[in-house]
């Protein structure tokens, strides 16, 4: 994290703010002298330091209220929303040698502040317009809608690009919605978002949502397999400048520059969120009256420490809102991960949930001193996000500073190393405590963890190694570790006596011949 001076105005004197957005010089109310017919002016400069410097700008200035949607725009509802579809043959950048076209989202319904998209060519930037040309409106829909009418903006938009097989442009990335965008890496399907920013997240005065306003989108050369994508940011109390630097892949990896503004003091800021869905698995699976074993986006929190150590931080749908601080002033990486990836153990045809893709966050530079923060939500649906992670620095954000961030995020299936030292958790569960068969003992509950594979997966049963199990706000009244025949795991079985109304943190690992083994598995046992 390091703090930013100001960028030479002389630089950036082509860069106007109107009405909340960032324009160009050019883009400004003509003089009132007359003006004879001439060629159409050139399009503006651009480039992220005058983005930067127009958000600066911005954010001396109060937030503009944005006006309402008017007309068919105003009238559009869920099952209207559900009739629209961008045409893929009016996608922009289809010309030949372009490896991504781009296509938008319509406005309306949820969608009800405009975006807007320009294409930014050798240094200058071309507003896109889109248009009802552009979207096919199906059913009676259609009759509703005016032909050849420009929209206000849009509600964000999607690259496409040859991923999975050279003959099909698959969709790639996508921004839509406040400051939320996904990605994928090679074979998967949508799960897991991130968002440009957090702020005050699961604190009881409620959050803040800041939202791209605008993105520019520099056209690639012929054949490049990276694109570009800047963005202003806003909200009451921040504007930014964004930059993605997109590198499609197994593994598609985005380099992120954020250059923040305050308006206003931020209690709690959250950098590099990521939002995502765990409504059960083994470990709560007996609450939930569904054919599916396990229904979830990401099962685990990782961690990355510079020492190479790992914490792997179990999801849970607690009974109440539960928010873990783990306190990490330097790491290699934190993440969201699907790390099951077997069908068997889901069931669900339709929704894949084993092709959806991890996410890992790699910081760049020095954030200082700070913590990574998980948030889980009670739900009852799937279709709710209910896991919430980012990194909060410690230090208060004050009105009037500048912080910049720079991260890669990695999607993709990113699977635990084969050939790695450290056993990985495989799986972990939980179940009534006590001796199978008997009648559980009230207030204890019973938790399965097995660690596979690393040097642990590769020793005999009779092997001299150790659970090492730590537990506040709680009792173990067993431990038991065991090698499962013929495999390369080890299941650790804790029975834990906890007491109602609180919160009982486990944390174990399995050590053995002058060394950790495995990585560190947390969890909290949330009781009402």
């Amino acid at each position: 994290m390091t703090r930013r001076g100001l960028f030479n105005s002389a630089a950036c004197s082509a860069l106007m703010v109107v009405a909340g957005q960032p324009i160009w010089a050019q883009d400004a109310a003509p003089s009132e002298a007359p003006v004879a017919e001439s060629a159409p002016a050139a399009p503006p400069p651009f480039s992220f330091d005058l983005l930067t410097e127009a958000m600066r700008e911005r954010a001396l200035k109060d937030p503009e209220p944005v006006p309402p949607l008017e007309g068919f725009l105003a009238d559009l509802g869920y099952d209207d929303y559900r009739q629209i579809n961008f045409l893929p043959e009016r996608a922009r950048w289809a010309v030949p040698g372009s490896q991504f076209r781009v296509q938008a989202y319509h406005m309306g319904w949820l969608f009800a502040e405009p975006v807007r998209v320009f294409d930014v060519v050798d240094g200058t930037a071309q507003e896109i317009v889109f248009s009802t040309d552009d979207f096919e409106y199906r059913h009676e829909l259609g009759e509703r809608v005016p032909h050849h009418f420009n929209l206000p903006g849009v509600a964000g938009f999607r690259l496409h690009y040859a991923l999975n097989r050279a003959d099909v442009l698959d969709e790639l990335v996508s921004f839509v919605g406040a400051s939320y965008f996904r990605a994928l890496g090679r074979h998967n399907s949508y799960g897991l978002s991130a968002r440009g920013l957090a702020i005050n997240t699961g604190l009881p005065g409620g959050e803040e949502f800041p939202r791209f306003t605008a993105f520019y989108l520099e056209r690639p050369q012929d054949g490049a397999q990276q694109v570009v994508v800047n963005a202003s940011l806003e909200s009451p109390s921040v504007t930014g400048a964004y930059r993605f630097v997109i590198t499609p892949g197994a593994d598609t990896v985005m380099e992120v520059t954020a250059r923040l503004f305050f308006r206003a003091d931020v209690a709690q800021l959250g950098v590099a969120p990521l939002t995502s869905m765990f409504l059960y698995a083994a470990n709560n699976r007996e609450y939930f009256t569904d054919y599916r074993p396990k229904v979830h986006d990401s099962d685990g929190l990782m961690i990355v420490r510079p020492n190479g150590e790992v914490l792997w931080r179990a999801l849970n749908n607690p009974p109440r809102l539960s928010v873990s601080v783990l306190a990490e002033p330097a790491m290699r990486s934190f993440g969201l991960y699907q790390r099951d990836r077997d069908f068997e153990h889901y069931q669900d045809a339709e929704a894949r949930y084993e092709k959806r893709p991890s996410l890992a966050v790699e910081p760049l530079g020095n954030w200082g001193a700070g913590s990574v923060r998980l948030v889980e939500i009670p739900s009852d649906l799937e279709v709710n996000d209910n896991i919430v992670s980012f990194w909060a620095p410690d230090e208060a954000i004050r009105a009037g500073e500048m912080r910049e961030f720079r991260y890669r995020l990695h999607w993709g299936a990113l699977p635990p190393d084969p050939n790695g030292d450290l056993a990985w958790v495989a799986d972990t569960r939980a179940g009534s405590g006590g001796v199978s068969g008997a009648k559980a003992e009230p207030g204890t509950r019973k938790f399965v963890v097995d660690f596979e594979g690393g040097v642990l997966g590769q020793l005999p049963a009779g092997a001299e190694v150790t659970p090492v199990v730590s537990i506040m706000g709680g009792d173990a009244l067993t431990t038991v570790l065991s090698k499962i025949d013929g495999t390369r795991i080890w299941r650790l079985v804790v029975d834990v006596r906890g007491r109602p109304g609180t919160v009982t943190e486990l944390v174990a690992h399995v050590a053995g011949y002058d060394r950790k083994l495995t990585e560190n598995w947390l969890y909290q046992w949330v009781q009402e």
